[in-house]
């Protein structure tokens, strides 16, 4: 099942399995419980400690279930565990086999207390690079408190049960049988949302501490290379972040970060993540900024408050809050979105194989996005308000040699419909002969650009007409100590590279209005 490769490395994983336990699979005469069987007879042969057990009776087959021995751990697989998911298996393996999972003391703890009935069901793909966190969260969860018990499912090995659940974006959660969240979410995100005095006990700890010389406001490329540059200087640093690592973790390929040949979003933010930890930053995750308060007098400290009631002070600020996708703003794309409207086409394009669907779209990100879907579902139409396709040419040619998509420029989409639970088609208007079109259709995928994330500012410092942070050449906002740097910015192209100079430029400029206001007149 595994090539040699592949075992080699779960070899070496599986040496580190301290405690016995048991794999016990559910199969069935399909072609895919015979590649479940070969994959966990490979597992079994590689330690004394597993026992592998072919009469489960779970009604999801093939499937296969890990519980160490004298536990009542309830951590179940319905998928076959490999591409973007092999990782998420070998550390199940792990957990259940005794080896320490890397998590804060206080995360495991907190995971430890909780207490109830908490039934989880996630839906994935094995092609969706924003799965693994909520796999590998909910299965941890799982391993440490036996009231957890979480089933991972594989939507493209049981559709019968993605359509009949109207799960049509992943990862999607279920609790209890009732659906609990969507998209990538880390296992501190989903175990606050389960403690419910978490963030009243998190607004209390933030606010008690000492003012910072800096402090970062989000946590992507820009946020993490300023927080490098300022803790190098040995100065107190910290990062408030709503997800470290940013909208990278959504990003699939990344191939033009030079000295890096080619990685992926979430192996990229890990990499700046480790990073900053080297270093002596405090890194608050998970944290949204509501509002800032410019220092009441030269030299002040300025303030942060957040949206838990909490608030941290600091002689300077560096705004890194990047941007997010562009809605499209129709009706039908609210009351649709995770139910046929999508925004990640690696993620959800399996969900909707052999069938037709749109990108809205003609820039880079819509046409490779169109390109991508092609090779899934049945059909793409691609539809783009200019009266040209704005991608690159080898894209643009790319897209026109697919037999399986249409292409309508100079259209304008004016509404996605559906039938109350899931999308059923599209509209728009043909801005040239001013005729409307409708499309049936089972999903609608948006590529239409980014929004700056400082909708927060507004009327504090200078914005653009765009409703990015103006910046000069420094990286100074209006506000004296307020610098800002990345995709949230008035600097062109948004790129990761330039992110991550522009926060090293924002750090050192910091640096420098500190040494500068120490200094009396």
């Amino acid at each position: 099942m595994l090539d040699d490769d592949l075992k080699a490395q779960l070899n070496a994983y599986l040496e580190r399995v301290t405690q016995p336990f048991e794999i016990v699979a559910s199969l069935s005469d399909a072609g895919s419980a015979s590649e479940l069987l070969g994959l966990l007879q490979d597992i079994a042969s590689m330690s004394d400690k597993i026992t592998l057990k072919t009469d489960g009776q779970d009604a999801r087959k093939p499937s296969f279930s890990l519980k160490r021995m004298g536990t009542d751990m309830s951590l179940r697989f319905a998928a076959i565990p490999l591409g973007h998911e092999f990782t998420s298996l070998v550390l199940a393996l792990l957990w259940v086999g005794g080896h320490p999972p890397k998590v804060e003391p206080d995360v495991i703890e907190q995971i430890q207390s909780l207490d109830g009935d908490f039934n989880f069901e996630v839906y994935m793909s094995l092609s969706c690079h924003n799965c693994p966190d909520v796999v590998q969260a909910l299965s941890l969860m799982a391993v440490l408190n036996p009231k957890v018990k979480t089933v991972v499912i594989d939507g493209g090995l049981f559709q019968d049960e993605v359509n009949a659940r109207q799960v049509m974006a992943v990862p999607s959660v279920f609790l209890n049988g009732e659906p609990f969240g969507s998209g990538r979410m880390g296992v501190e995100e989903i175990v606050a949302k389960l403690d419910k005095g978490a963030a009243v006990r998190d607004a209390a700890k933030l606010s008690a501490k000492a003012p910072y010389d800096v402090l970062i406001v989000g946590g992507g490329p820009a946020g993490a290379a300023a927080a490098v540059y300022a803790a190098r200087k040995g100065i107190r640093t910290g990062v408030l972040a709503e997800r470290f690592g940013g909208q990278v973790n959504d990003t699939l390929a990344i191939e033009n970060y030079i000295s890096v040949l080619e990685t992926d979003g979430p192996k990229f933010a890990a990499a700046l993540e480790a990073q900053v930890k080297a270093y002596d930053v405090e890194i608050m995750n998970l944290q949204l900024a509501d509002k800032l308060i410019p220092a009441a007098e030269p030299g002040g400290l300025i303030e942060v408050k957040l949206a838990n009631g909490g608030s941290l002070k600091s002689k300077t600020v560096i705004l890194s809050t990047g941007a997010r996708w562009r809605n499209v703003n129709v009706p039908g794309e609210q009351a649709y979105r995770n139910h046929g409207v999508a925004y990640c086409p690696h993620c959800d394009g399996p969900l909707f194989k052999g069938k037709r669907v749109a990108v809205i779209g003609g820039g880079n990100s819509g046409v490779e996005a169109a390109i991508d879907l092609a090779g899934v579902v049945a059909h793409v139409t691609l539809l783009e308000f200019a009266d040209a396709l704005r991608a690159d040419a080898v894209l643009v040619n790319k897209l026109k040699s697919l037999p399986n998509v249409v292409i309508h420029t100079s259209a304008q989409t004016t509404e996605i419909t559906g039938d109350g639970q899931k999308v059923n088609g599209l509209t728009f208007v043909d801005r040239a002969s001013g005729e409307a079109k409708h499309v049936e259709l089972a999903g609608v995928f948006v590529q239409i650009g980014l929004v700056p994330n400082a909708e927060w500012l507004k009327g504090t410092l200078e914005l653009s007409r765009h409703g990015e942070i103006v910046v000069d050449a420094k990286g100074a906002t209006s506000l004296p100590g307020v610098f800002a740097a990345g995709d949230v910015t008035t600097v062109p192209y948004k790129q990761i590279v330039i992110a991550a100079g522009d926060g090293a430029k924002a750090a050192l400029s910091a640096f420098d209005h500190l040494i500068r206001s120490s200094v009396p007149v």
